[in-house]
């Protein structure tokens, strides 16, 4: 079994596991599904917008479908969940990919 079916099926028996949602949009752009990747980040997000790691993640991808503005909007939220959070590493991160946008 592949690794997008095994974390399906691990998401089927914890549909509401941020990390899971968060390895299987990894997948996804590994395959260049930018799409199923976008959703699963939005989603997850949506539920756990503490979880600050997808952040960079969505904002690379929106980057990449030259969607400069959400990226930037979502590396904003991105530092002030990981600010929150108080992941330093996280934080910065997530500077360097919005100060490369905006400067």
């Amino acid at each position: 079994m592949d690794r997008i079916e095994k974390l399906k099926q691990f998401l089927t028996e914890s549909p509401e596991d941020s990390f899971l949602k968060h390895a299987l949009a990894l997948e996804y752009i590994k395959l260049g599904n930018d799409e199923a990747a976008r959703e699963l980040f939005e989603s997850l997000l949506l539920a756990d917008p503490g979880y600050v790691g997808s952040y960079y993640h969505l904002g690379k991808l929106l980057e990449r479908k030259n969607e400069i503005d959400s990226a930037i909007k979502i590396y904003e939220t991105g530092m002030e969940e990981a600010k929150k959070a108080g992941e330093k590493n996280a934080y910065g991160e997530l500077r360097g990919a919005y100060e490369e946008l905006v400067m």
